[in-house]
C-alpha cells in the first residue's frame, strides 16, 4: 500500500516546484510524468545540467526570481528544503490554502516500496550509506535516496525498487505531513540549524519526531537509547511503533547493546539474535558503533542473514568527506572530515583518534558553542589551524587548552603549516566544525582543496 493515501493531495492541475536543485527537478519530472501541469520557479540561477533536462522534459521553469501571480495559482506546491518557512511567499501560500509540501511527501504518493528513513543531528550520511550497503549485499532490490544521491521523486519516476533508503532531515521532515516510514530512525539530536527553529531546541527536536508520525503498530522506531535530548522527545511525541533502542550503556530487551565483552548485540522479537565483537568493524570510534547498531537494527527488521551483516559491516567503506582517510605522508595520516560543519560532528572525529591531533577549523561560524570540545581539545589537540572568515571564537575558546593557535589565508597554507607542526604518528584533521561558505561553495569543495593541498605536499 503507499505511503500516503493517493487522494490526499491533488493528483492533477497546476503543480509548481520551488527550487531547482536535484530534490526540485525530480519532482518535476515525477509530476510531469503524473499527468501534472509542472512550473519550476528558482529565485536564484539554475545549475546547467538540471536547465538542460527541464528544457529536454518540456518543462516550464523561471530562473532568478518568483512569478508570485503564477505561483500562487498553484494546486500543490513542492519546495525546496533550503527555502524557510518564514519565507512570505511560503506563508502566502499556506493562508491561500494551497498545499506546500516537500519532493519526499510528494513523491512517497506513487510507491509501494518500503521505506526506511533516517535522521539525527550527526551519522545520518554514513548510516544511510551503510544501511544500503548492507540491504543491496543481501540481494535486496534497494535504491538510495533523500539528502543523498539521486533524488527520491526521479527514482520512483524512474525506477521501481522495492525499499528506499532515506537519508532525512529536518528542513525536509518539516514539509511532511501524511508521510509513513516503515523504519524510522533517530540517531541522536544536538544544537544544529537552531537559527531555523528561532532558537528553540524544542522546535528542532519536533522537527525531528516528525519522522514518526503516522507510523502503526506493523512499523519500527529505531533511536538511541543514551542520547538526552532523543530520551526528552520521547516524552512528547508517541508512536505505535515497535520501539528498538540502541545503547551502549544498558541492555535492552528489544533492540541493540554493547555486552561485557564489547560485542554487539542485535535482538528484535522473533528474528535470530545478532552478535559481533566492535573491533571487528570497519568504521571504528564510539559513534560509528552507534551507526552500525541502527543499520544492524534495520538489516536484521529486514531479516538479512548474519554473515551478511557481519560482511558488511566489516568491509564497508565510509563516504567522502566524513573521517576520510587521504593519505599517510611521513608517518603522519591526513584525515578530510569536511562535512562536520557543527561542533559535535567535531566532538565524534576527536573522540575517534588518539593523541596528537593537529586540528584544522573554522569558517562560518553558525553560533558554535565550543564549550563540548574543550576537554578532548586539551587532551588529543597539540595545535589548531584556523580557516576561513571566524577565528575569533576558536581563539577565545581555545587559547587555554591548546600550546598552538594559528590562522591561515587558505586551505594550501593550512594544510602546509599543519604539515610543519606535525612529526611521525601525528593526525592532521580537517573538522571544520562550521559552514563553508565563506572560501568554497559547499562542504565537498572544502574537503576536495583539502585532499588537493594534502598530495602536493
Amino acid at each position: 500500500m503507499p505511503n500516503i493515501a493517493h487522494t490526499y493531495y491533488p493528483q492533477q492541475g497546476l503543480l509548481v516546484v520551488l527550487g531547482a536543485g536535484e530534490s526540485g527537478v525530480g519532482a518535476a519530472v515525477l509530476g510531469k510524468e503524473k499527468g501534472f501541469e509542472v512550473f519550476v520557479s528558482d529565485r536564484g540561477a539554475i545549475g546547467e545540467s538540471y536547465r538542460k533536462e527541464l528544457e529536454s522534459e518540456g518543462i516550464v521553469f523561471e530562473e532568478l526570481q518568483h512569478t508570485e501571480s503564477k505561483i500562487l495559482k498553484a494546486d500543490i506546491v513542492v519546495k525546496s528544503p533550503g527555502i524557510p518557512e518564514q519565507a512570505p511567499l511560503v506563508q502566502q501560500l499556506k493562508k491561500m490554502g494551497i498545499p506546500v509540501i516537500s519532493e519526499i511527501e510528494f513523491a512517497a504518493q506513487y510507491t509501494e516500496a518500503r521505506l526506511y528513513c533516517i535522521t539525527g543531528s550527526n551519522g545520518k550520511s554514513t548510516t544511510t550509506m551503510l544501511t544500503y550497503y548492507m540491504l543491496k549485499q543481501g540481494g535486496v532490490n534497494v535504491g538510495l535516496a533523500g539528502n543523498i544521491g539521486k533524488s527520491f521523486a526521479r527514482q520512483v519516476a524512474r525506477s521501481d525498487f522495492d525499499v528506499y533508503v532515506l537519508e532525512i532531515s529536518s528542513f525536509m521532515l518539516d514539509d511532511m505531513y501524511r508521510f509513513r516510514a516503515d523504519i524510522a530512525v533517530i540517531l541522536n539530536i544536538t544544537p544544529d540549524h537552531l537559527d531555523r527553529y528561532n532558537h528553540s531546541m524544542e522546535a528542532y527536536v519536533a522537527s525531528k519526531f516528525r519522522i514518526i508520525q503516522n507510523q502503526t503498530e506493523n512499523d519500527y522506531f529505531i533511536y538511541c537509547a543514551d542520547d538526552p535530548e532523543t530520551a526528552k522527545g520521547l516524552e512528547r511525541f508517541a508512536t505505535k511503533a515497535l520501539h528498538l533502542p540502541f545503547s551502549q550503556q544498558d541492555e535492552v530487551a528489544a533492540g541493540a547493546y554493547l555486552d561485557s565483552n564489547r560485542n554487539i548485540v542485535i535482538n528484535i522479537p522473533n528474528k535470530e539474535t545478532f552478535t559481533m565483537n566492535i573491533e571487528e568493524l570497519s568504521l571504528q570510534g564510539k559513534h560509528n558503533v552507534y551507526n552500525n547498531m541502527a543499520s544492524g537494527l534495520i538489516a536484521k527488521a529486514q531479516e538479512l542473514r548474519n554473515q551478511t551483516m557481519k560482511e558488511s559491516m566489516g568491509s564497508y567503506v565510509n563516504i567522502a568527506h566524513r573521517l576520510e582517510h587521504v593519505a599517510c605522508i611521513g608517518g603522519v595520516n591526513y584525515i578530510n572530515d569536511s562535512k562536520a560543519t557543527n561542533v559535535n560532528s567535531v566532538w565524534y572525529a576527536l573522540e575517534s583518534f588518539s593523541p596528537d591531533i593537529i586540528l584544522i577549523m573554522g569558517g562560518v561560524d553558525k553560533g558554535n558553542d565550543y564549550e563540548m570540545l574543550r576537554d578532548l581539545v586539551k587532551a588529543k589537540v597539540k595545535a589548531i589551524v584556523c580557516i576561513g572568515k571566524d577565528t575569533v571564537r576558536i581563539h577565545e575558546s581555545f587559547e587555554e587548552d591548546t600550546d598552538v593557535i594559528v590562522n591561515s589565508s587558505s586551505m594550501q597554507e593550512a594544510v602546509e603549516m599543519a604539515s610543519h607542526l606535525a612529526k611521525k604518528g601525528d593526525t592532521v584533521l580537517l573538522s571544520p566544525a562550521c559552514a563553508s561558505f565563506d572560501w568554497f561553495r559547499n562542504y565537498e569543495e572544502r574537503g576536495d582543496k583539502f585532499k588537493e593541498a594534502v598530495m602536493a605536499l
